[in-house]
């Protein structure tokens, strides 16, 4: 049961759905993540911890910078796998996540060096 309750907590915030949905295009390192969302660094490597803690992303490190990525539906834990459906399935047509989309579009097109260095210090 616990499992389930970390799961449905790690849910329960608008900012952690909104991080589920942009990574469902691609993995992103966490700078790309702050971007989108506009949150302080602090507040979004807490959201992403929580998330990851209740086996909703997988991460690794690449030099200074740390990406998140959904787990594969194929590997990971049904109850992951089905909460993940749940969300995509009932937000994709959200606007938050147009905007969210949008916004992640111009992002891509940046390195994540130069993204990086127009954000202010944590």
């Amino acid at each position: 049961m616990n499992d389930v309750l970390e799961i449905t907590k790690a849910l329960a915030d608008d900012s952690r759905l909104r991080i589920i949905m942009m990574l469902r295009r691609s993995e992103l390192c966490v700078c790309q993540v702050i971007e989108v969302l506009g949150l302080a660094n602090s507040t979004v490597s807490r959201h992403l911890s929580v998330l990851h803690n209740a086996g909703l992303l997988e991460s690794r490190k690449d030099g200074r910078w740390v990406y998140y990525k959904l787990p594969d539906p194929k590997t990971a834990d049904l109850r992951v796998g089905q909460a993940i459906g749940y969300v995509v399935a009932h937000l994709k047509d959200e606007p938050q996540i147009a905007t969210d989309r949008e916004k992640l579009n111009k992002i891509l097109a940046m390195s994540p060096e130069e993204l990086c260095r127009t954000q202010p210090s944590a």
